[in-house]
């Protein structure tokens, strides 16, 4: 069995959250847990019990802060929000995106500052290991005072009520639990609050969004590197004494792998002698744009990160101080301009993939120019022409992705929330903007694969041969024309499981 990922020791990484997510990582607590979230507890407990006055225990929630909750109304008052809050529309989403949200949501309220029981954090862990996935609807969350409505979706499971998917399918979740003998939760006094405050579903979709863009820029960074050389261009640009100047370390790295991936190129030699003094910028400029975006990945990934082991609910508890303090850390602002960067980034990618395709597409250039539409056969044959118009539009889908929506902030709950981050919209767009480069960079390296296999029997460096080898062991030379929507599905679920990753 994979070894499962301790709870409550270290915060969770990237690969942590896509490991339990997308490919059924147990989890497990650590045994300090239990103490930890127990002290907090008696904390809320002894709370009640004096009569203090504590946002979201014993008052209502938002504008309704000032209305006091008479004890008897407590557990009501929970169950209500949970209720009450579970408002989303739109499709549900994925499956992989919900489990991010548990396994996130799971070690927040690990750390013990959130005045669960230690049930609250077991019945989580739980689920996430019988498979149980809440069904949680995608749309509904402004970025702040928590994803409210999806993580209340994701509580009503907790609760018993809703569906769920499970590995036999979907059902509902009563059923669910007591298949795998897990006790519905009847939440008391700030448990609802707890579950339904928190930046876990912008969390849970930058972690798998980050992971799944290094996995872009890394074969887009490969694909530049075969369609460099298929269509003939020059190696000068990559030499490293013109990027010392600029001090810039990613676009210092690209500059290396495309001298790597191109060392001892043929292709390189066989025109060694022409007059061509300069390349197209997007030949020429591979290590200033894609550095480029490599560095905006770096900062996306550092801004995400120390959400993963945060703690975003409110108010939080800290047992050692006797204390409950109000504050803020479910506003998601902090996800919210990283998550529209990562959007805005991988559109520039997969803008800049497409220009490569369309010149290896053309055919009406001048002597070293390709087939028309990479065939052999122009005019009898249409050979890879479509795939190019699938790239500009996937394109040109991004170029609207790519607007940020946290600039769009709308007040809520009667003025009280009056600045929200739309971060989860954030997360969403940069998700599908994700799923479109992926393609467009999987037409590219189509397109450069049978660009190379038409310059034979040149043979390139020996990093673009290594991707050629791996692209034909996926979808073979285009002789005569056929679907390639079955290719370009191949070739982007090669990217995302890694199997053209690691070229140099």
């Amino acid at each position: 069995m994979t070894d499962a990922l301790i709870l409550g020791v270290t915060p969770p990484g990237v690969d942590d959250i896509v490991a339990v997510a997308r490919h059924g990582r147990p989890v497990r607590l650590d045994a300090a847990v239990a103490g930890r979230v127990g002290a907090a507890r008696r904390l809320v407990d002894d709370i009640v019990a004096a009569g203090r006055p504590v946002y979201g225990v014993n008052t209502g929630f938002g504008s309704l802060a000032v209305i006091r909750i008479p004890d008897a109304e407590l557990m009501r008052l929970q169950r209500n929000l949970v209720a009450s809050h579970a408002a989303g529309v739109g499709p549900p989403l994925p499956g992989e995106v919900v489990r991010g949200m548990m396994v996130l949501l799971a070690a927040s309220l690990a750390r013990g500052h959130s005045g669960v029981r230690p049930h609250v954090v077991e019945l989580l862990v739980g689920m996430l290991d019988a498979g149980i996935t809440p069904e949680v609807p995608s749309k509904g969350s402004v970025g702040a005072s928590g994803d409210l409505a999806p993580l209340a979706h994701l509580a009503l499971a907790m609760c018993g009520e809703g569906r769920v998917e499970t590995p036999d399918g979907p059902r509902d979740a009563a059923s669910a639990l007591a298949a795998a003998s897990l006790s519905p939760l009847e939440p008391v006094a700030k448990e609802g609050l707890a579950l339904v405050n928190g930046t876990h579903m912008m969390g849970a979709l930058g972690a798998l969004a980050v992971h799944d863009a290094r996995l872009l820029q890394d074969a887009a960074e490969a694909a530049a590197a075969m369609s460099l050389d298929a269509l003939l261009g020059s190696l000068t640009p990559m030499d490293a004494r013109i990027h010392a100047l600029r001090g810039r370390r990613q676009q210092a790295r690209v500059a290396e792998r495309m001298r790597g991936m191109l060392r001892g190129s043929g292709m390189l030699a066989s025109h060694a002698e022409c007059e061509r003094v300069q390349d197209a910028y997007t030949l020429r400029c591979i290590p200033q744009v894609l550095g480029a975006t490599a560095e905006a990945l770096d900062y996306v990934t550092g801004a995400l990160e120390p959400e993963l082991g945060a703690v975003t609910d409110n108010p939080l508890c800290f047992p050692d101080d006797d204390e409950v303090l109000s504050g803020g850390n479910f506003h998601g602002q902090p996800l919210s301009l990283p998550l529209d960067t990562l959007a805005i980034t991988v559109a520039e990618v997969a803008a800049f993939s497409e220009r490569r395709t369309y010149r290896m597409l053309d055919g009406r250039g001048d002597q070293w120019s390709l087939p028309p539409f990479l065939t052999s056969s122009p005019g009898t044959r249409s050979g890879l022409m479509v795939l190019q118009y699938t790239a500009a539009a996937l394109v040109a889908e991004n170029q609207v992705l790519a607007h940020p929506a946290g600039t769009g902030s709308l007040p809520t709950s009667a003025g009280q929330e009056d600045f929200n981050s739309m971060g989860a919209t954030a997360g969403l767009k940069a998700r599908t903007a994700i799923d479109n480069a992926l393609a467009v960079v999987a037409i590219e390296l189509i397109c450069a694969a049978q660009a190379i296999d038409l310059r034979r029997p040149l043979v390139s460096g020996p990093g673009v041969e290594e991707l050629h080898a791996r692209l034909r062991r996926i979808t073979p030379m285009v002789d005569e024309d056929r679907p390639m929507a079955d290719d370009i599905a191949a070739v982007v679920a090669a990217i995302r499981d890694g199997a053209l990753t690691g070229v140099a």
